[in-house]
């Protein structure tokens, strides 16, 4: 497979071209092509010449992915399947900020991009680790999300979380080529402040993230407070536990303005005890965090639940009286499994593709 076009950032294909003696200019043509124009093929590029279109085709494919399935919530959410070039598949999940009717256009739509064909870190609630990790995305392949995306809805994406499938910081070299693709001026021009990371707690990249010069938000996929309680659901934390993790959240902290998110999905007898309340709360002051809740979204294969919705309440109150921001979210995209930790990986048989859950979508495309 040839690489694509769209996972240069201006330095690569200015080298690029300067080393097949092509005038400078050529280089913003190009990009304005991907970027702005987003034509359908390489041969669509009418102001270029037909040596150098030739030339593009010959060495560069232009999309690293193709649109496979879409499929509607009622709520609005889109969730789109992409089939990369040795086919496999990920998900993206668009979703509306304050949708009014069925139908009508939201005021504000963030993408849910993924980072990885499955993944490595086994989180107990997500169904992206069921099947395993098969490899990371390139940065074409990340950006390409969106660009695609975009062009399917016919609609600018106003935010992006790197929450979909895969663990984004065990990929971070490919994701911060795909976030200079994303944010540059010369690119789909979006700015850094509506981009949000989020991890399991990989110390190492959150310290190499903490210098980083962008200004990016970051997300903590923490669910419990205490290490007796996150060892049970975030494998991860048995090499990174939540003194370490804090530690490097605090580094974090002393070189961004950015705010801290803390997410913590509510299961039922297993995290949602009001003392863990209690020690996440003194958490989120120490790091002046804000903190999402999440009622556990079912995943065909666990037996976990989510608790009553008066003790999420009750929960959430804890925090609230202790000062910190939080937030009870709800749900979107349950209906085509397509909330937070419903996303996962598909495979293609010489019967079809294989759906690893029944869905009561609405199938669009």
């Amino acid at each position: 497979m040839l690489p694509s076009l769209l996972g240069l950032t201006k330095d690569h294909l200015a080298t690029h071209l300067a080393e097949h003696q092509q005038p400078s200019f050529r280089c913003d043509q190009i990009l304005d092509w991907l970027w702005k124009k987003r034509p359908a093929s390489i041969e669509e590029m009418s102001n270029l010449p037909k040596q150098l279109r030739d030339h593009l085709s010959q060495n560069f494919s232009l999309y690293p992915l193709t649109s496979a399935r879409e499929l509607g919530s009622l709520d609005q959410t889109r969730k789109m399947l992409f089939r990369l070039h040795d086919g496999r598949y990920i998900e993206s999940v668009l979703i509306p900020a304050n949708p009014a009717l069925y139908g009508s256009k939201s005021d504000r739509l963030t993408l849910c991009v993924s980072s990885q064909v499955g993944c490595a870190y086994g989180c107990k609630f997500c169904a992206s680790g069921l099947a395993g990790f098969t490899r990371n995305l390139t940065a074409a392949e990340i950006a390409a999300q969106v660009l695609q995306t975009e062009i399917l809805a016919k609609e600018r994406i106003d935010n992006l979380v790197f929450m979909g499938m895969g663990e984004p910081l065990a990929n971070l070299e490919n994701l911060l080529t795909a976030i200079e693709l994303l944010t540059s001026d010369w690119g789909l021009n979006l700015g850094a402040r509506h981009l949000t990371l989020s991890t399991s707690g990989l110390v190492p990249q959150i310290r190499q993230l903490a210098h980083h010069p962008r200004q990016i938000r970051l997300a903590i996929s923490l669910h419990g407070a205490t290490d007796e309680v996150r060892n049970q659901i975030m494998p991860v934390n048995k090499k990174y536990p939540v003194d370490t993790l804090f530690d490097a959240l605090h580094e974090w902290n002393d070189n961004k303005k950015q705010h801290l998110t803390l997410e913590y999905i509510l299961i039922q007898g297993v995290n949602d005890a009001l003392d863990q309340a209690r020690i996440l709360a003194k958490h989120a002051r120490s790091l002046k965090a804000k903190v999402n809740l999440i009622p556990y979204n079912t995943v065909e294969g666990l037996e976990w639940k989510r608790p009553a919705i008066s003790h999420c309440h009750a929960f959430r109150k804890i925090l609230s009286d202790a000062g910190v921001t939080a937030t009870l979210r709800l749900e979107k995209g349950h209906d085509i499994d397509a909330a937070c930790g419903q996303l996962r990986l598909h495979q293609e048989t010489q019967e079809g593709l294989i759906v690893t859950a029944e869905s009561k979508a609405t199938k669009i495309s």
